[in-house]
C-alpha cells in the first residue's frame, strides 16, 4: 500500500481549516490541522510533510514569523510553503512572503481549482522523493551486507541480481521524474515547484552513478550523495 503523504493546514480560523479540507479532500492525502504557528511548529517536530499552507494573518506568531521559524530547521527547511492571505498590500507584501521561504503567495478568495492543483504538484513532487530515498535505502542495506561477506561467487551473483533490481526501480522513478519535470517546465507551473523537481533530478542522478560504480569491471567506489 502506497503511503499517503502528509499536508499541513495553518489558519486561526476553523472555518477557513474546514474550506482548506474540503478542497483538498479530493487529493486523498493525509490532511493535519493547526490553529497556530507554535501549534504548527510541534507538528513538524514528529511529522514528515509533503506541503504547508501557512495563512499570514495569525494572532501571535504570525504566517512570516512560522514560516522563518520552518525554515531555520534542517528537518523543515526544504518543505514548500504556500502563504494564504485575505489582504493584499502590493508588490512590497508580496516580496516579504518570498523573502520568508514561500514557492507561492495566494490571495483570498483563490480559485479551488487551482490551489488543489498546485498542491497536488508538491505531493507528486514528495512520493517521488520517497521512492527515491527507499532505493538508497536499498542500496545502503546491500552495500552495508556485502562489507562483511567474502567476494565468493555466490556473494557477486547475489550483489548482482540485487544492483540489478535496484537499477530497474530506479530507472521508473527516473521515467516518472523526466516526465513530471517536462509537464512542469511545458506548463510554466510556479519557480518553486520547478525549483524542487531540478532538485529531485539531481538525488536521481548522483543515485545512478552510485549504482553504475558499483556494475562489476568499473571498480570504482560509489560517489557521496548530494542533497
Amino acid at each position: 500500500m502506497v503511503q499517503k503523504a502528509k499536508i499541513l493546514l495553518v489558519d486561526d480560523r476553523p472555518e477557513n481549516l474546514l474550506a482548506l479540507e474540503a478542497i483538498l479532500s479530493a487529493l486523498d492525502q493525509t490532511l493535519v490541522r493547526a490553529s497556530s504557528g507554535e501549534e504548527a511548529l510541534k507538528a513538524l517536530l514528529t511529522d514528515d510533510f509533503a506541503v504547508i499552507l501557512l495563512d499570514v494573518q495569525m494572532p501571535g506568531m504570525d504566517g512570516f514569523e512560522t514560516a522563518a521559524h520552518i525554515k531555520r530547521r534542517e528537518r523543515t527547511r526544504d518543505i514548500p510553503i504556500i502563504f494564504l492571505t485575505a489582504i493584499n498590500h502590493g508588490p512590497h507584501h508580496t516580496f516579504r512572503g518570498y523573502a520568508a521561504g514561500a514557492v507561492d503567495y495566494i490571495s483570498k478568495p483563490f480559485d479551488p481549482w487551482v490551489l488543489r492543483a498546485k498542491v497536488s504538484v508538491f505531493v507528486e513532487l514528495y512520493m517521488k522523493n520517497c521512492q527515491l530515498r527507499e532505493q538508497a535505502a536499498l542500496l545502503r542495506l546491500q552495500l552495508d551486507s556485502s562489507d562483511g561477506k567474502t567476494a565468493g561467487d555466490a556473494d557477486k551473483e547475489s550483489a548482482g541480481v540485487v544492483l540489478a533490481e535496484l537499477s530497474a526501480r530506479l530507472a521508473a522513478v527516473e521515467e516518472q521524474a523526466e516526465a513530471l519535470s517536462k509537464q512542469l517546465n511545458d506548463e510554466s507551473t510556479d519557480a518553486g515547484a520547478v525549483a524542487t523537481a531540478a532538485h529531485l533530478e539531481r538525488k536521481l542522478t548522483a543515485l545512478r552513478r552510485a549504482l553504475d560504480a558499483l556494475e562489476p569491471g568499473t571498480g570504482g567506489t560509489p560517489p557521496m550523495s548530494q542533497s
